[in-house]
């Protein structure tokens, strides 16, 4: 049975996205279709939002799921005469964190993804600009600015990666590509020499390597099993002989990614 999921904030539903997201996976044998509504800022879209939630749920036979991550009173109030099952991330934390630090909260819409903390706002974007300016060793020179640099062979995971540490946490990550020419010699290429202490290494499984590079040059040399295996056994060797901290990416998200590197590197996060 179709149960509709309704995600309803007065922002981008950014964060109310993630959280659910997370709740849902809990119930990988449940058929969720997510509806997401932004910007329901006022009560006459909340009115209009009712009018959809009301409709699903005659569709379905079942209460759609409504999480909420509104601020506003009214809203709320407004949000609780539909027909679904409304869970309210407000309702459930803002109370007890009241009562635990004795104070009122804001109640300010927007704060977690808006532009409230222009500096760290601006670090966002200056990671970002770092990220797309040194991928795939597009830039060698100036990586004194560089919180990580990721190494890898092609199709890796370090590009994806490098941005999502951007906008995620602002960290400003370049990201060097693992060649042959890299493998041959005894040491490290001099311009990661220099920077040895903010390399960190990405690895995968030869046959999901196969997977990606498939996609991209189906039946080359570039994508054999045979030349897979040989790359990322060099990368491995190389990381251990130089000390270099890796991470085997093959099962892990993005996210998980990230999230593991941010962790043993311990580099703090410049926005949030």
């Amino acid at each position: 049975m179709k149960r509709t999921v309704f995600l309803v904030s007065d922002r981008t539903g950014i964060t109310v996205d993630t959280m659910v997201h997370t709740l849902l996976t809990q119930f990988d044998e449940e058929d969720f279709e997510r509806v997401t509504l932004p910007f329901m800022d006022n009560t006459e879209k909340i009115h209009v939002a009712v009018q959809q939630i009301n409709a699903a749920a005659d569709r379905d036979g079942v209460p759609p799921l409504v999480f909420s991550s509104l601020v506003d009173a009214d809203c709320r109030e407004a949000l609780r005469q539909s027909r679904g099952i409304l869970f309210d991330f407000f309702d459930a934390f803002i109370g007890p964190l009241e009562s635990v630090l004795n104070r009122q909260s804001a109640h300010a819409m927007g704060r977690s993804h808006g532009m409230g903390n222009a500096r760290a706002y601006d670090e966002r974007l200056e990671a970002v600009n770092f990220a797309l300016s040194y991928d795939d060793g597009a830039r060698l020179k100036n990586l004194d600015a560089a919180d990580l640099i990721l190494l890898g062979v092609s199709r890796s995971g370090k590009t994806p990666t490098c941005l999502y540490l951007a906008l995620q946490f602002g960290v400003r990550a370049a990201n060097y590509p693992l060649t042959q020419e890299d493998f041959l010699g005894d040491g490290l290429p001099p311009v990661l020499e220099q920077h040895r202490r903010v390399l960190f290494g990405l690895s995968i499984a030869p046959e999901r390597l196969r997977q990606i590079r498939q996609q991209r040059r189906a039946d080359s040399d570039y994508a054999s099993l045979a030349r897979c295996r040989q790359e990322t056994h060099w990368a491995e060797r190389l990381y251990a002989a130089h000390a270099i901290p890796f991470l085997n990416t093959t099962t892990m998200s993005i996210e998980e990614i990230a999230a593991a590197i941010m962790h043993r590197t311990g580099i703090r996060r410049r926005a949030f």
